[in-house]
């Protein structure tokens, strides 16, 4: 079957079955439910849509911020920010839209995978990411991009090893000899093939000589200890689950890995199928932001579905928007790209520059708003940003997520300052994060919808 053949892969009746938001008990354990609550209130519907489907009702979602933000509202400094926080203790949690799971919950859940969206949803996240790859039958996948499966699913213990770009050698005693050249795409299997891998949480060692070993490289600030189902999701899977959880949704359209056209797949048919999957879903425009690094996706969504382009969301940082023979510098609009008012002037509305973009320091251990962030509101721009629960432990000033702020930062509860820098200083609207519950937690706290 060629690409071109847009192939429509039905919800097995084990993933159908799924799809009922029963959470496994060895997650609610890990999540360790403080004041929860259910939230059946809200429904998707379809006044934007030309499709037939009905809006499903979601289901009721019991929220919960586990331990994690208390954890971290403990470990700040002393301070006004710390007290109002530690006031809002005895909340009760809530669906929020600015909190946004990025990948789900991958901070400690393969990401991209069904137990990681549902946990994202139980910690309140309101909008959903699905990062978008095709098949090689045309189907749309959600993996963080086209050529990842070999660090994020157990394709490398499986027969479809073998159909990798780079599968993984062994010489003649078993060993690994290419590990740091093993490339394994969405592209090189189908549909029907993706689906029987199992996410794991996204690592490898690049110095391995077994599979295994290969395999085996989770960051210790993390855990293995929810990888065990790792069930992956097409996009129009992933749809229909968020709609379930009362979810709105980000799908962000990945750079393909492959030339383009192929075999005949064009890249505007790939940014014509992300919408047309949402449409045919009856998902209505207003609740669907999809994101691109690559500009030119926008000016093909913004031309061409402009209901959809109006919501469409630019992500930056220093790999796309870094002026020619410069260094990208947030508080020197000569090293950027494109100005501000440029953007704006493309008809973009919304921009998610990452993290460390927005924000910088006085040179006393304060943070501020970037001079990129104070030309974005100038101009009209609204600002989500990315990611928070990235990174691990921050009492070394944290890692790239954190760059030009080492003065301001030096222990886990100073990411409650970061976040509120963003909110209250930047204005950002939404913040992507690997734990949504620590967001949540802000959010409700604040009273952020």
């Amino acid at each position: 079957m060629t690409i071109f053949d847009k192939s429509v892969l039905k919800l097995s009746k084990q993933t159908s079955a799924k799809i009922n938001l029963a959470l496994p008990l060895t997650l609610i354990s890990s999540l360790l439910i403080v004041g929860c609550t259910t939230d059946s209130r809200s429904m998707l519907t379809s006044k934007a849509s030309s499709s037939t489907a009905q809006p499903q009702l979601p289901s009721p979602v019991a929220y919960t911020y586990g331990v994690r933000p208390f954890y971290l509202i403990n470990d700040m400094d002393e301070g006004p920010l710390k007290e109002e926080l530690q006031a809002c203790k005895g909340q009760l949690p809530s669906k929020t839209d600015f909190s946004i799971a990025h990948r789900g919950a991958p901070l400690q859940l393969p990401e991209h995978t069904y137990d990681s969206y549902v946990a994202s949803a139980q910690m309140g996240a309101g909008i959903l990411e699905c990062d978008v790859a095709f098949t090689n039958d045309g189907e749309l996948v959600c993996r963080h991009a086209q050529n990842d499966l070999h660090t994020t699913t157990n394709i490398l213990t499986t027969p479809l090893a073998k159909q990798c770009t780079v599968p993984p050698v062994l010489d003649a005693q078993g060993k690994l000899t290419n590990a740091d050249s093993i490339e394994c795409r969405t592209s090189d299997i189908s549909a029907a093939q993706f689906k029987t891998l199992t996410g794991k949480m996204d690592a490898a060692n690049k110095k391995a000589t077994s599979i295994s070993e290969y395999m085996n490289a989770t960051a210790p600030w993390r855990t293995d200890l929810y990888s065990q189902n790792g069930q992956v999701l097409t996009l129009k899977e992933h749809i229909a689950l968020a709609r379930q959880l009362g979810m709105k949704h980000t799908p962000e359209l990945k750079a393909p890995a492959v030339t383009m056209p192929f075999n005949g797949y064009r890249l505007n048919d790939y940014r014509q199928q992300l919408i047309d999957t949402y449409k045919a879903a009856g998902v209505p425009a207003s609740d669907v932001f999809a994101q691109s690094f690559n500009i030119e996706d926008l000016d093909y969504w913004i031309k061409n579905e402009p209901a959809y382009g109006a919501n469409a969301v630019y992500l930056i940082d220093d790999s796309n928007e870094t002026a020619n023979n410069k260094t990208f510098d947030k508080n020197d609009a000569s090293t950027w790209k494109h100005s501000l008012a440029d953007i704006k002037a493309r008809g973009i509305n919304t921009i998610a520059p990452a993290l460390w973009l927005l924000v910088t320091t006085d040179g006393k251990g304060n943070m501020q708003p970037s001079e990129y962030a104070k030309q974005a509101k100038a101009n009209g721009l609204k600002i989500i940003t990315w990611s928070i629960e990235r990174s691990g432990p921050l009492t070394d000033g944290g890692d790239w997520y954190y760059s030009g702020l080492g003065d301001a930062i030096n222990n886990d509860g100073d990411m409650m300052n970061y976040i509120d820098i963003l909110a209250q200083d930047v204005g950002v609207q939404g913040i992507f994060s690997d734990w949504p519950a620590t967001v949540s937690y802000y959010a409700n706290c604040k009273g952020l919808k």
